[in-house]
């Protein structure tokens, strides 16, 4: 099953195109252009370079999201075009959930996508039986509220993410020795690692709508709400 996967939720844009679980190849730019400009021909270029032409994937993925509100669109907008012009299935895959993908490890996983004005996209997850589970659900978090939770309930976390590089100052003083900062390689969301969940879920039947699949916003208001109310 040739999958075509993409992401354009942060400032890099990156595109992969994988042969059930063998990576064919993998294109990921962070440039001074929109991601408008640079998603279609990154995918051009990927498929030229391999030879394969659209109508031979059989299945698109891109990450719904938290992130940039345009970025999301325009991944979206554009798998969404290629599916049903090709007839073919989709499956959305959570920014964080492929962030955290990222990292195999025995702690826990903190991925943290960059919110702006001191907050964080963010959610908690672990690796059990060599699958990765959710441990607490994505969310907007203020960053010094968030740490302070983490160093109250975990002992020892794994961060990654353009949100661990921005407040790193901050995760490192509220942490410490508790906080394993990723290497920047592994900061950044790969379409790679889309196109593996997506076709883990694919081969559990779990195929989303293409008419009905949107991206996924977190409000401040609706975080703050849940995070008060749920800790």
């Amino acid at each position: 099953m040739r999958i075509l996967g993409m992401d354009t939720s942060t400032l890099m844009t990156t595109v992969a195109i994988t042969d059930d679980q063998r990576l064919l190849g993998e294109y990921s730019l962070s440039v001074d252009m929109s991601h408008s400009e640079m998603l279609v021909p990154m995918i051009k270029s990927a498929l030229d370079g391999l030879k394969i032409d659209i109508e031979d994937i059989d299945l698109y993925t891109i990450s719904i999201g938290p992130g940039s509100f345009t970025g999301l669109r325009i991944a979206l907008a554009t798998a969404k075009g290629f599916a049903i012009a090709n007839n073919k299935p989709i499956i959305g895959v959570p920014t964080l959930e492929a962030l955290a993908y990222n990292i195999f490890s025995e702690c826990h996983i903190v991925p943290m996508i960059d919110a702006r004005r001191d907050r964080v996209f963010s959610g908690i997850y672990k690796w059990e039986e060599n699958c990765l589970k959710v441990v607490k659900q994505d969310d907007a978090l203020d960053i010094v509220e968030y740490c302070n939770y983490l160093n109250k309930n975990y002992d020892k976390l794994y961060v990654n993410g353009n949100g661990s590089i921005a407040y790193r100052d901050i995760i490192d003083e509220i942490l410490g020795d508790k906080a394993i900062f990723a290497p920047f390689n592994l900061n950044y969301i790969r379409a790679s690692s889309i196109c593996e969940i997506a076709y883990e879920r694919f081969k559990d039947g779990l195929i989303d709508d293409v008419d009905n699949l949107k991206p996924v916003y977190l409000r401040e208001s609706q975080a703050e709400r849940q995070f008060h109310k749920g800790e």
